[in-house]
């Protein structure tokens, strides 16, 4: 049979023999012993006695069967026996009573421990420690402070029971009131009346906040971890108590487990943040490997494309690829552009941001040669930002690289154009040769140009330099030649009958004139030769075209079309006395092409007679009358014919000049039959 089910039998029969014994002697005496003498009173009262402590009867309840026994004139021997059962039912009633609250206060202290042992929010746990420890001392209020080491005092951590909200703001200083004393020393005190306790040193702000409160008795213990005093956890009635050693043992181990909590609180907020700065120390991390990476990836592919002559686009497709964003390539001196971000990257030697931009400057020294830029990326970090730096010095070796190989190939082509120029006995075969390696062919017709800056007294050494750099610059993407002579520059390059003005490969000679003075930021004038067929094959034509072009560019400048550019055949029959017999017949023809060129086509064209009908009005002193008997043709046949060539050559073809460069072309068709001419 299990415990329990005993227990209760015994109870029972307890029970009813108590009852039997009651009955018997309210019947009239104790039942007879079988010797025949009356039962022990002891008996009855122990049997009384035990029923009541079964039953849990209240303290007073032990009075009663004493009263009774008083009252019914019992003897002396039966009153002294019940008071004895009265005594020691009233201790085992004690006995009981200690070890029901016993139990009760090591299962609100196992229920703690749990509480710490799955321990998730530090203020729901100090709140039922606090909830605990009221429910357990019976006390209308209880709660904890914790000390405030940066302030030297004490403060409010939780509260149960407490309707002040001046109470629960209090704070106190070291030594202040009964928590300050208990904070300072490290020893429990107890007052059951604590604003006439002289023991303690009132402040008004304190006695203020208990007085709101109403509190009287109050007992605080010291929260302590090892040695240190960390805080107080208080209990309070708002009546006069007195606290006993069992109820301050109770109130101090709550305390410990409130020190554990706090304790356990803060290793685990420690542990989260070491493992939240171990979380950002491993992205760190990680980001920094990324960027490392991808800086020897840059460097990897910078390395590979300086190693196979890339260029500056192959650069900034790498960057942009590498860092994303877009990259782009300033130029020095544009006028366009973040200069004063430039300026700062330069002086610093560094990457800067200029917005939502980067700005790396490209400079060799002290010489600025361009700048980095790459947009779309507000963010850099230090290693991308090295990474762009270096793809600028980079770009610096590439400038620097290139430009050399440049400017030996200026020397290059400036020399076999001197050579031209000053030596025409060359072999045709040298020359072809050291041509072809500059990517020039002289067996066909170029022109000779002679340019230099419109305003002399501003050309300073610095906007000659410009200018043979354009020009320079020029003649090697059209494939000419050019060099620096007589305070200019000139030109070798290859002539396009298309264009049909005396103009090279890039473009007629006004536009080579703008392009020239756009680059020195000067107005530049330019003078073109007639076109020489072949240099390779008649050096000394080239020297000859060079005199054509600089009478060219000495008569703009005399005529203040400085800035200007012109050919020989652009000043009609002026340009004839200019060319002299350097042109040969070739400059007669294109003076002819351009003065009469349109009527003499159209007479190929319809075999009409355009051309002999022009010639014989202007001998006939350009009267329709004489000129028709001239021809013997009607005089409104003459009036069409005339009308014809006013469509062709323009409305103002009888004008003095017009119609003296119109004879002059007239005569030069007659004298040369390679012209077409009869």
């Amino acid at each position: 049979m299990p415990d329990d089910q005993i227990h209760d039998q015994i109870h029972d029969q307890t029970h009813d023999q108590v009852r039997e014994r009651t009955r018997e002697h309210a019947g009239g005496g104790p039942p007879a012993r079988p010797d025949g003498s009356a039962g022990c009173p002891a008996d009855c009262a122990s049997a009384v006695y035990l029923e009541l402590l079964a039953s849990r009867a209240p303290a007073d309840a032990y009075e009663r069967p004493v009263l009774r026994a008083r009252a019914g004139g019992a003897p002396p021997g039966v009153l002294a026996a019940a008071e004895h059962a009265r005594l020691l039912a009233l201790r085992v009633r004690a006995e009981l009573e200690d070890r029901r609250r016993r139990e009760a206060e090591l299962s609100a202290l196992f229920a703690t421990a749990h509480d710490l042992a799955g321990l998730r929010d530090i203020d729901e746990v100090l709140q039922a420690i606090v909830r605990r420890a009221r429910s357990l001392l019976g006390t209308d209020a209880a709660y904890l402070t914790l000390n405030d080491a940066a302030a030297g005092d004490t403060f409010m951590r939780v509260t149960d029971g407490s309707v002040s909200a001046r109470f629960q703001a209090l704070r106190l200083g070291m030594g202040e009131g009964l928590g300050g004393l208990v904070a300072q020393t490290a020893r429990p005190y107890a007052s059951d009346d604590y604003l006439q306790d002289p023991r303690f040193r009132h402040t008004a702000a304190i006695d203020s906040g208990v007085r709101d409160e109403g509190l009287v008795a109050i007992l605080g213990v010291p929260l302590r971890l090892g040695s240190r005093v960390i805080g107080v956890l208080f209990a309070a009635d708002r009546r006069s108590r007195v606290f006993d050693q069992q109820q301050i043992a109770l109130l101090s181990s709550f305390a410990a487990h409130a020190a554990i909590a706090i304790d356990t609180a803060g290793l685990l907020a420690e542990t989260r943040s070491a493992l939240a700065e171990l979380e950002a120390a491993n992205a760190i991390v990680r980001e920094r490997s990324a960027a490392v990476e991808r800086a020897a990836e840059i460097h990897d592919r910078l390395t590979e494309l300086v190693l196979r002559g890339g260029g500056v686009p192959d650069v900034l497709e790498t960057v942009a690829e590498v860092l994303g964003g877009k990259a782009e390539f300033l130029a020095p001196a544009t006028g366009t552009g973040p200069s004063a971000a430039v300026e700062r990257s330069r002086a610093e030697g560094r990457a800067v941001r200029h917005g939502d931009d980067w700005v790396a400057a490209v400079s060799a020294g002290d010489e600025l040669l361009g700048a980095i830029r790459l947009r779309e990326r507000p963010a850099l970090d230090s290693a991308d930002r090295r990474t762009l730096e270096r793809a600028a010095m980079v770009t610096a070796l590439l400038r620097l690289a290139r430009r050399s190989a440049s400017e030996a190939e200026q020397r290059v082509r400036g020399e076999l154009l001197d050579d031209l120029l000053d030596a025409p006995g060359r072999a045709p075969r040298l020359l072809r040769e050291r041509a072809a390696r500059l990517r020039a062919d002289l067996d066909t017709p170029h022109v000779v140009l002679a340019a230099r800056i419109a305003d002399e007294s501003a050309g300073a050494p610095a906007d000659r330099q410009r200018l043979w750099a354009a020009a320079a610059h020029l003649a090697a993407t059209e494939h000419g030649l050019a060099v620096a002579r007589d305070g200019g520059v000139v030109l070798l390059l290859p002539y396009g009958l298309e264009d049909g003005g005396g103009g090279g490969g890039g473009g007629e000679v006004g536009d080579v004139a703008r392009r020239l003075g756009e680059a020195v930021h000067s107005p530049v004038t330019v003078g073109a030769s007639s076109p020489v067929p072949a240099p390779a094959a008649r050096p000394e034509a080239v020297a000859a075209a060079y005199s054509e072009a600089r009478r060219c560019l000495e008569v703009l400048h005399a005529r203040g079309r400085g800035g200007e550019g012109a050919a020989a055949d652009e000043f009609g029959f002026v340009g004839l006395l200019l060319t002299g017999t350097g042109g040969g017949g070739q400059a007669a023809g294109l003076f002819v092409s351009r003065t009469i060129g349109p009527v003499v086509a159209y007479d190929a064209r319809r075999g009409t007679d355009l051309v002999v009908t022009l010639d014989a009005y202007f001998r006939c002193g350009m009267s329709p009358a004489r000129t028709k008997d001239a021809l013997h043709i009607h005089v409104n046949t003459v009036a069409q014919r005339l009308d014809r060539v006013g469509r062709l050559l323009g409305a103002d073809w009888q004008s003095p000049a017009r119609a003296l460069e119109i004879q002059l072309a007239l005569r030069l068709h007659r004298m040369s039959p390679a012209l077409g001419g009869g």
